[in-house]
C-alpha cells in the first residue's frame, strides 16, 4: 500500500507529459497550416523552406518537451503547448505582414520594407534557450524569494533607464539603446517586480490586512499600512509622467493590486487601488501631451479624417476600427486581407488587427481564448500550491499577462486608450518575446510544485504492529502492572542498555542466563504501598484562598 499512491502519482505525471507531446504536434502543426495556407494567398505556390522551418519548429519544441520531462515532470501539460502555439503563430503573421511592407514599402525606400520574422526567429531560439536553461538550473522556485530585495533594486534601475537614453520612440520612452542595439526593460520588470511583490507581500501580508475604520460601509485598512500602495502609486505616476508610457503604469500599479488582495482578501484595496489607478491617470491625462492625444483619439477616433483636428490624434486607432470591422465573422482569410495598411505599428500591438481581418470574429475569438486558458492555468497552478510565496508568484504573472492582454486588446479595439504595448509572444520584439518565455518558465516550475504535491503525496506512517506481537504486548502487561518494573539500585548499567535484558517468552530473545543485577524486584498488590501524595505548592492549581502561605525560608 506504500508505494501504491507514489506509484499512481508517476504513472499520472508520465500521462501527463504524453499528453503535452501530443498537443505540441498539434501545435507545430497548425501553425505549419497557417503558414501554407498564407503563402499560398500571396504567392500562389508553397512557401519556400517549409521543411526546414516545419522542422526547426518542431525540433525546439522536442527539445522544452524532453525538458520539461526531465526537470519539471509534474508540470501542467498545457502551459509549454500554448506558449509554443501562440509563438509559432506569431511568427506567422510576421511573415504574412513581411511579404506585404515590403512590396508597399519597396519604392519608399523606408525601415519598413525590413522583415521582422527573420529576427523573431533568432529570439524564438533564444528566449527558448534562456527558458529551458531556468527550468534546468533552477531547482525550486522558492530559490527567488532570496534575492526579492536585489531583484527591486534591478528592477527600479531598469525601470527608470528610459528616463536617460536620448531621444523618443514614437512619443514614448521606453527603450534602451547600447551598441546600436535596442531594448524594452520594462518588459523584464514586469516580471523582476512581479517576484519581489510576492516576497512582500508573504512577509507583511498579515499588517495589511489589519482592518481599520469604515468610510460608507467600506472597511478601510490602517493609514500606516497604506504607506506602500502608496509608494507604488507614486512609482507608477513617475513612469506615466517622465516616460509616457500608460501600458507599463497600469500593468506595474494593476498587478501590485491583484496581488494585494490575494494576500489580505480585504476589497477595500481593490476599491482604493482602483480609485488611485484612475484618479492619476486623470490628472496625468490632462497635463501631459502625448497621453493627453492617446485618450483624445480614444474619445475621438474619427476626428482624424476633419479639416480641423488636434495633432496629437493619431489615424492609427481609426485605423484598426476599419481593419476589425472588415473581418466580420470569418475573416478574408490569411494573406487576403490588408491590414499592413495601417502603418509602422501592424507588426508591433497593431498585429491583433491582421487577426481581426484576416481571421474574423471566431478567429480572434479563438486567440483569445488560448490566452484566456494559459492565464486559467496559471491561476490553478497557484490554487494547487501550498507555499504563500508561490501562490503569489503563480497568482502576479497570471495577472500579468491577463493585464498585458488587456491593455493591448482593449486600446486596439477602442476600449481602453492605445498603450503601445506589444501583444504577448504574438507581436514582433525580443524584448516582449524573452520575458514572456520567462514567465512562461516560471509558471511551469511553479506548476511542477503543485503538481507534485498533488501526485506524489508523502510516504504514510508505519504500519501497525502484528495481532501476535499486540498480544504479546498485552499478556506482558496483564503479569506486571508496573510498566518500567523495579529495578535494583546496585545495577551497574541501565537495564536498557544490557542486550539481554529482554522478555524470556520473546522467540527472538538471546538465549542463556540473565545475571541477577538486571532481572526485576519482584512485588505484589498487598506488600505495595504507594507513596504519600505530594503538597501542592500554593498558587499551583488551587485558588487564591486556599494557597498555603509561602514560608519565609
Amino acid at each position: 500500500m506504500r508505494t501504491t499512491a507514489r506509484g499512481d502519482g508517476r504513472r499520472l505525471a508520465a500521462r501527463h507529459r504524453n499528453i503535452e507531446l501530443g498537443l505540441l504536434a498539434l501545435a507545430v502543426a497548425v501553425c505549419l497550416a497557417g503558414h501554407i495556407d498564407a503563402d499560398l494567398a500571396l504567392t500562389g505556390r508553397m512557401p519556400p523552406g517549409l521543411l526546414v522551418h516545419g522542422l526547426s519548429l518542431g525540433a525546439l519544441a522536442g527539445v522544452a518537451h524532453l525538458a520539461v520531462r526531465r526537470f519539471a515532470p509534474y508540470a501542467d501539460p498545457l502551459i509549454l503547448p500554448l506558449g509554443v502555439f501562440l509563438t509559432g503563430f506569431g511568427l506567422v503573421l510576421l511573415d504574412r505582414l513581411d511579404f506585404s511592407y515590403k512590396a508597399a514599402h519597396a519604392a519608399k525606400g523606408d525601415y519598413q520594407k525590413i522583415p521582422a520574422a527573420p529576427s523573431q526567429l533568432m529570439w524564438v531560439f533564444v528566449s527558448v534557450a534562456v527558458a529551458l536553461a531556468l527550468i534546468v538550473l533552477v531547482k525550486h522556485h522558492r530559490f527567488f524569494q532570496r534575492y526579492v530585495y536585489l531583484l527591486m533594486a534591478g528592477a527600479l534601475v531598469l525601470l527608470a533607464a528610459p528616463v536617460l537614453s536620448p531621444g523618443d520612440s514614437f512619443g514614448a520612452k521606453r527603450w534602451i539603446r547600447l551598441f546600436g542595439l535596442s531594448f524594452e526593460p520594462d518588459e523584464f520588470v514586469k516580471v523582476a517586480i512581479t517576484i519581489f511583490f510576492a516576497g512582500y507581500l508573504m512577509a507583511s501580508r498579515d499588517a495589511l490586512a489589519l482592518a481599520g475604520r469604515k468610510v460608507w460601509g467600506l472597511t478601510l485598512p490602517r493609514g500606516r499600512h497604506a504607506g506602500p500602495v502608496l509608494a507604488i502609486w507614486v512609482v507608477s505616476l513617475l513612469v506615466l509622467i517622465f516616460e509616457r508610457d500608460l501600458g507599463t503604469s497600469l500593468i506595474f500599479f494593476g498587478v501590485f493590486i491583484v496581488m494585494l488582495y490575494v494576500a489580505t482578501e480585504r476589497t477595500s484595496w481593490v476599491v482604493l487601488g482602483l480609485l488611485m489607478a484612475v484618479g492619476g491617470a486623470a490628472v496625468v491625462g490632462t497635463v501631459e501631451p502625448h497621453v493627453h492625444g492617446r485618450v483624445e483619439a480614444w474619445l475621438h477616433p474619427l476626428d482624424y479624417y476633419k479639416p480641423v483636428h488636434d495633432q496629437a490624434i493619431s489615424e492609427q486607432p481609426a485605423e484598426a476600427l476599419f481593419s476589425l470591422g472588415t473581418g466580420h465573422l470569418t475573416g478574408t482569410g490569411l494573406g487576403s486581407g490588408r491590414p499592413w495598411l495601417i502603418g509602422f505599428a501592424g507588426r508591433s500591438d497593431f498585429i491583433f488587427t491582421t487577426i481581426g481581418e484576416e481571421l474574423g470574429l471566431a478567429g480572434v475569438t479563438a486567440v483569445l481564448l488560448v490566452y484566456v486558458l494559459l492565464i486559467q492555468r496559471g491561476l490553478r497552478t497557484a490554487i494547487g500550491l501550498t507555499d504563500p510565496f508561490g501562490k503569489l508568484l503563480a497568482t502576479g504573472l497570471s495577472a500579468a499577462l491577463a493585464l498585458q492582454v488587456f491593455v493591448v486588446v482593449g486600446g486596439v479595439s477602442g476600449l481602453v486608450p492605445l498603450t503601445g504595448k506589444a501583444l504577448p509572444f504574438l507581436a514582433a520584439g525580443g524584448s516582449s518575446l524573452l520575458a514572456n518565455w520567462l514567465m512562461l518558465a516560471l509558471l511551469i516550475k511553479l506548476s511542477d510544485s503543485s503538481g507534485r504535491t498533488a501526485l506524489d503525496p508523502p510516504q504514510p506512517s508505519p504500519e501497525p504492529l502484528p495481532a501476535q506481537a499486540q498480544g504479546r504486548a498485552a499478556e506482558a502487561l496483564a503479569t506486571d502492572p508496573s510498566p518500567y518494573g523495579l529495578y535494583d539500585p546496585s545495577a551497574p548499567t541501565p537495564p536498557a542498555l544490557n542486550p539481554q535484558a529482554q522478555d524470556p517468552t520473546d522467540p527472538a530473545a538471546p538465549t542463556g542466563p540473565v545475571p541477577a543485577a538486571y532481572t526485576r524486584t519482584a512485588y505484589t498488590p498487598a506488600t505495595y504501598t504507594p507513596a504519600a501524595p505530594a503538597e501542592p505548592h500554593p498558587g499551583h492549581g488551587l485558588p487564591p484562598d486556599q494557597a498555603a502561605p509561602r514560608s519565609a525560608t
